[in-house]
């Protein structure tokens, strides 16, 4: 599939992007290349495959939900300029 200019100024809006004018040729070009890679891919026949949600069988194992004590936060407030508890104060920027 090609990419034309009114496709590509389409996809601007809709991403609420502006691509300049000097990269708008290599967009096209790599666009069209995804695209052209996609279409190989529907090529393949996937009709005797299953769906595959986890290469494990029996599915994810899940671990136990422990709570554990940490330093990280003393350690880096200790840095910090000013603090209150366990929160950086900053100053107040929206009125």
């Amino acid at each position: 599939m090609n990419i034309d200019d009114s496709l590509l100024t389409k996809l601007e809006k809709l991403s609420s992007l502006k691509i300049g004018d000097d990269k708008r040729e290599e967009i096209k070009n790599q666009l069209s290349e995804i695209l052209n890679f996609v279409d190989i891919l529907n090529e393949l026949d996937l009709d005797d495959l299953k769906a595959v949600v986890s290469s494990i069988e029996g599915g994810t194992r899940f671990r136990d939900d422990i709570s554990i004590k940490s330093e990280v936060v003393d350690v880096i407030l200790k840095n910090a300029p000013a603090r209150n508890d366990h929160f950086f104060v900053v100053p107040k920027i929206i009125e």
